[in-house]
Formats: C-alpha cells, sequence, structure tokens
C-alpha cells in the first residue's frame, strides 16, 4: 500500500512538472524538462528514506520505469545510485597469530563488499580482539538500547589460540558486524565508520607527513571507496581524505590526477562553503588548473565572492590541512 501510494504522489509530481513545462511561454527544452522530472522523482525518494530499499527492489512496478528517452533513462540510473542506500556484506575469510615481543594475538582479516552485484572494489581490512572490544565498548557507551541484544564473544582464560576458539570467533565477529551495519544509527556512527577506516587513514596521513607520498597515496585509495559506501548520507565527511589524494597527486607531479580528485571534493562542497577545506581546495585548483591549462575564471570567481563575503582570516594551505589530520 506505501508503495502504491508513493508512486501515485510522484507520478502526479511528474504530471504536474509535464503540464507546466507544456504550457509555459517560455518552453524549456526537453533535456531540461527530462532533468527536473528526475530530480523531483528523487526529491521524493530522498523525503522517504525508509522506503529505499523497496523502491528498488520494485522499480519496475511503478509507471515512471518506463522512460521515454535515452538520456532521460540514464539520469534515472545515475539518481538511483546516489538516492540508494549502499549495502555492505561482511565477510571473515582468514586469520593469522601475530608474535611481537611479549604480545601475542590473533589478527581477522576483514573483507567489506558491496552485495547485489559483482564488486570489483572491495576492502580489505585486518583487526584484532581488542579492536572489537573496544568498537563494543563505544557503542554501548552511545547507544545503550539499541546495543541490548548484541552479544560480543567473550574472552576465555585458556585456548584463545586454538583453532576451534578462532573459528568461532570469525563467525561470531562476521555476525556482529552484519548486526551492527543492520541498525541504521549505528551504521552511521562515527565510532562504526572509524572502526572501518581510522587505522588505515592513521596509517596513510604518518607516510604523508613523512614524505613517503607514494605509500600514503595507496592506502588512502584503498580507503576512499569503503569512506564513499559508509558516508553516502554526508558527502562532505571524505573531503579530508579526496584533498590528501591531491596533495600526494600534485607533490607526485601527478597534476591530472590532483585535478580529477580536487573536483571530486569540490562538488562535495557545493552547499558546504564554508568548510575549513573549501578555499585551499579552490587556490590549489586555480593553480592546477593554470599548470594544466584549463579554464580557471569560474574557479576565480568562487574565490573572490567567498573573500568579499568573509572577514580576511588566515587560511591554511590545502597541504598544511592534510598533514594535521590524525595528528595524536
Amino acid at each position: 500500500m506505501d508503495q502504491d501510494l508513493h508512486c501515485t504522489a510522484e507520478r502526479e509530481l511528474l504530471e504536474a512538472v509535464s503540464r507546466i513545462t507544456t504550457f509555459s511561454t517560455t518552453s524549456p527544452s526537453d533535456e531540461e524538462q527530462n532533468q527536473l522530472k528526475a530530480e523531483i522523482s528523487c526529491q521524493v525518494r530522498k523525503e522517504n528514506p525508509e522506503k529505499d530499499d523497496l523502491q528498488d527492489s520494485n522499480a519496475s512496478l511503478c509507471p515512471n520505469s518506463a522512460m521515454t528517452t535515452k538520456e532521460l533513462q540514464e539520469y534515472w540510473r545515475n539518481e538511483k545510485r546516489q538516492c540508494r542506500q549502499v549495502k555492505l556484506l561482511f565477510e571473515i575469510p582468514s586469520t593469522r597469530i601475530v608474535e611481537h615481543h611479549l604480545s601475542k594475538y590473533v589478527m581477522y582479516k576483514i573483507i567489506i563488499l558491496q552485495t547485489g552485484s559483482f564488486d570489483s572494489n572491495k576492502s580489505v581490512i585486518e583487526r584484532r580482539y581488542s579492536d572489537f572490544e573496544k568498537l563494543h565498548r563505544n557503542l554501548l557507551e552511545e547507544f545503550s538500547e539499541e546495543m541490548e541484544e548484541v552479544t560480543f564473544p567473550k574472552k576465555t582464560l585458556t585456548g584463545n589460540f586454538t583453532e576451534e576458539i578462532i573459528n568461532e570467533r570469525k563467525l561470531a565477529f562476521k555476525d556482529y558486524l552484519r548486526l551492527l551495519y543492520s541498525m541504521k544509527y549505528i551504521r552511521r556512527s562515527k565510532k562504526f565508520i572509524d572502526f572501518l577506516t581510522r587505522p588505515e587513514l592513521q596509517e596513510a596521513y604518518g607516510c604523508l607527513r613523512g614524505g613517503q607520498y607514494t605509500k600514503a597515496l595507496e592506502i588512502l585509495l584503498e580507503v576512499i571507496g569503503l569512506q564513499e559506501r559508509l558516508t553516502r548520507g554526508n558527502p562532505a565527511s571524505i573531503v579530508p581524505t579526496l584533498s590528501a589524494i591531491v596533495v600526494c597527486h600534485k607533490d607526485l607531479e601527478n597534476p591530472a590526477s590532483a585535478f580529477e580528485y580536487g573536483e571530486k571534493a569540490l562538488s562535495r562542497l557545493r552547499v558546504h562553503t564554508s568548510h575549513r577545506y573549501y578555499i585551499p581546495l579552490l587556490e590549489t585548483m586555480i593553480a592546477l588548473a593554470y599548470e594544466l591549462g584549463k579554464d580557471f575564471l569560474s574557479l576565480q570567481e568562487k574565490l573572490e565572492e567567498w573573500k568579499a563575503k568573509k572577514d580576511p582570516i588566515r587560511v591554511f594551505t590545502l597541504k598544511e590541512l592534510a598533514v594535521r589530520e590524525y595528528v595524536q
């Protein structure tokens, strides 16, 4: 019933747009009309975020799934990718025992991939029991009610390194991550996202500060895909990582790649012009555009417009901001 009502409301909105664009004295082009329809449809879906999964699975039942033009079909596909909740699957296929000085512990290999299609960009991380334990304590502090029914594998006095115990924990941690991710507020929480990304980011920024740009870039490129999937509702949150990638490419004398990732970062700050990375990004992009022979006038205009509205304040360069991230 809810799906029928949603599709009806969506269809009525689209029909209203069609009437407006048909009788307008200054009729827009077909392409502009199609884009407007798609944007309104996407807005309808955004206003009902809890029904995203249902809408995606039943898209073929909705009247508007019959597209009229090739361009509109492609636009729809792009919009659905943006609006749809990304579902992640957690697997723990293997472990390894680490002996370091007087300590000994098990590292669990976690593979994170997107469900529903072949995922060529799966993420692979390693975490130890104490990392899971810390995550559990942190989540209990913030989400005590949601965590009431979540069980955590306890430590044993003996046998922690036996094959039987390790295999049991592999399955337990897999179910644990799957359950946490199924809860909306937890999967969106900084503590859960930090558990999956922070150690790798700390290593990457440490390499960046040490001038090891190739190593830093390698790690950052592995992390950014997972960050994007985990933070779809907060696109500005990955701007620091994108900016660090820009810095690495720039210092490795890859201006074209630096410009590509700079564009991605700026696109996520369109409505966040007060963000601390906004001006340093603009300044870096202007320099890169000039170096690459690209048009930088629009970027320069945005910079001048911002400066005209704001009081002069000290602004760090993009690299200065990057090296300050994850400093303990």
